[in-house]
C-alpha cells in the first residue's frame, strides 16, 4: 500500500513537472557540476587485522564523483530540481571491486543514479505551509538537527548519495516555531527510479543494481522546531520506522520520541539530545533503545588562530544479554561517519542482527569520549583536531577472533582533518584517523588507520 502511496507521489511529481511552465512564463533556469575526486587508504580497519581475507583485506582505492544537476523556479513558490550522479572507483588492491565473476577487475564503473529529483511548493493555498514531494536530501538547511538520527537514506553507497524518497511538509506557525511532517519510503535497491548500470552480480548487488539499504524501510517523522528565547532551541520530535525482514531477522516496527536543545550565551553554545526506542519485531520480540549525546563548545574569535573547543559524550545503548529484549540502539537514518570514519566499519562485524547487516554507520553500543580544536590559519585554511576515547556499554556476545566478551574499553582514536579552499569553486581535504584497540577486542586485533585526501571542483 505505501508503496503505491510513492509511485502516486511520483505521478504527482512528473504532473508538475509537465503543467507547472504554463503558470508563469517567466521560468527562471539554473544548472551545474562538481566532480570530487578521492584516495582512501584503510590499513586494518574491517577487522583490525583478524581476518584480512574478502572484505576485511586492507584497501587502497579512488573514488570519483561526478554530479550534474538542474533546477527550474517557475514562480517564487513553484520550483523543480533533478540531480544525476556517479561515483566511479579504481582499487588498486588487495581489496578489488565487488565483483563475482572470474575475471575480477580493477574499476567499477558505478551506476549513474537520479540522485535527487523533487517539487517544491511553497504558501500551499496562500497558508503557511511549504511541501516537497520525490527524492531529496536532508542536509544542509534541511538537516534535522545534527543528523544524528536522519541524515542517510542510502548508507550502502558510502557519501555517493543521501537521498529519501519523502513527502515532507512543513507548517510555519511564525518565523521561530515551525513542524515537518515527514514520510518517507527507502527500499532496499532503486525500484522507483531507472538507473545506467554495469552489469554486476553478487556482493552488494541485486539484479544488478546497488544494495542501498538492508531491506525496505519506511518512516513517519513528526518533528518540531521552537526558538523560545534569543539564545534557546528546543526541537521535539518523534519518529516512527518499520524495517522489512532480511535473513533471519523478523519485520520489526520502531517508536522513537525524543528531543533536542541548544542554548547559546556570548561565545559559548550548550546542547544535547537524548531519544528513547521501543517497539518489537514480528516475532514477538521487544526492541528498546536509548541514545543520546551532550555538548559544550567555545569559539575565541579575537585570538590568534580563532580556536574552537568542543567537548562532547555520546551515549548509545547495547543489547544485554542477560533480558529477553533487544536493547540495542538503532540509529534509524543516521548511518553515516557521525563522530569519526574509521569505526563504522569495524561495527560491521557485530551489528548484522540488528538491521546492519552490510550498511556501515550503525552506530549502537557505544559511549563516546570526544575532545575537539579546531585552528583557523586564515580564512579558507582550518584544522582539526581531536582525540575519541571509545566504550561499549555491553558485550558484544559474538564468537570469534575479534572481541574478548570481557572488556568494555573499545579504545583510543586520534583524528585530524586538514581542508582549504583555493578559490570559490575549488577546495581540498586530507583527513587522517588512527585506532588504538582496547580490552573489548582480542590481542589478535592490530592498530588501524584510515587516510583520505580530496579535491573537489564545482561549476
Amino acid at each position: 500500500m505505501l508503496k503505491r502511496v510513492l509511485v502516486v507521489f511520483m505521478l504527482v511529481l512528473l504532473g508538475a513537472v509537465l503543467y507547472v511552465p504554463y503558470a508563469d512564463a517567466e521560468t527562471k533556469l539554473d544548472y551545474g557540476a562538481a566532480f570530487r575526486l578521492r584516495q582512501e587508504n584503510w590499513d586494518d580497519v574491517v577487522n583490525l587485522s583478524t581476518n584480512d581475507t574478502g572484505g576485511g583485506a586492507d584497501r587502497n582505492f579512488f573514488r570519483l564523483r561526478t554530479q550534474v544537476w538542474g533546477k527550474a523556479m517557475f514562480n517564487e513558490n513553484l520550483s523543480v530540481y533533478a540531480r544525476l550522479v556517479n561515483e566511479a572507483k579504481f582499487f588498486d588492491g588487495p581489496f578489488l571491486a565487488y565483483k563475482t565473476n572470474v575475471n575480477r577487475d580493477r574499476f567499477d564503473p558505478d551506476e549513474i543514479d537520479i540522485d535527487n529529483l523533487y517539487f517544491d511548493a511553497k504558501n500551499i493555498f496562500n497558508l503557511p505551509v511549504d511541501i516537497r514531494i520525490g527524492r531529496q536530501d536532508f542536509l544542509g538547511p534541511d538537516v534535522y538537527g545534527e543528523g544524528f538520527l536522519i541524515m542517510d537514506g542510502t548508507p550502502g553507497d558510502g557519501s555517493k548519495t543521501f537521498y529519501f524518497n519523502a513527502l515532507k511538509a512543513k507548517v510555519r506557525f511564525s518565523k521561530d516555531h515551525t513542524l515537518d511532517v515527514v514520510y518517507m519510503n527507502n527500499p532496499k535497491t532503486d525500484t522507483y527510479l531507472p538507473s545506467m548500470h554495469p552489469a554486476v552480480k553478487g556482493g552488494l548487488f541485486v539484479d544488478n543494481k546497488k544494495v542501498l539499504t538492508a531491506s525496505r524501510e519506511q518512516g513517519l517523522v513528526i518533528y518540531g522546531r521552537s526558538k523560545v528565547s534569543d539564545n534557546v532551541t528546543i526541537e521535539p520530535y518523534y519518529m516512527y520506522k518499520t524495517e522489512d525482514p532480511f535473513g533471519a531477522v523478523t519485520k520489526l516496527e520502531l517508536n522513537t520520541i525524543g528531543a533536542r536543545i541548544v542554548v547559546t550565551a556570548d561565545s559559548w553554545k550548550f546542547g544535547g539530545e537524548y531519544a528513547h526506542q521501543f517497539g518489537d519485531y514480528a516475532n514477538g520480540v521487544d526492541r528498546t533503545g536509548n541514545g543520546g549525546y551532550i555538548f559544550v563548545s567555545r569559539k575565541y574569535e579575537k585570538a590568534a588562530l580563532k580556536p574552537e573547543f568542543d567537548l562532547r559524550f555520546v551515549y548509545l545503548s547495547g543489547n544485554d544479554p542477560s533480558t529477553t529484549e533487544n536493547e540495542t540502539f538503532d540509529p534509524l537514518f543516521s548511518r553515516n561517519p557521525n563522530w569519526n570514519e574509521l569505526i563504522i566499519y569495524p561495527l560491521l562485524n557485530e551489528t548484522a542482527a540488528y538491521g546492519g547487516a552490510g550498511m556501515p554507520g550503525y552506530w549502537t553500543n557505544m559511549e563516546i569520549l570526544k575532545a575537539t580544536v579546531s585552528l583557523n590559519f586564515s580564512p579558507e585554511t582550518r584544522l582539526n583536531l581531536a582525540y575519541q576515547y571509545l566504550f561499549a556499554p555491553e558485550q558484544s556476545g559474538l564468537s570469534n577472533a575479534l572481541f574478548t566478551n570481557n572488556g568494555k574499553s573499545r579504545g583510543h582514536l586520534p583524528t585530524a582533518i586538514l581542508t582549504h579552499k583555493f578559490s570559490k569553486n575549488l577546495d581540498a581535504m586530507v583527513q587522517l584517523e588512527y585506532f588504538i584497540p582496547g580490552s573489548y577486542y582480542t590481542s589478535a586485533s592490530d592498530n588501524a588507520s584510515f587516510f583520505r585526501w580530496q579535491l573537489q571542483y564545482r561549476l
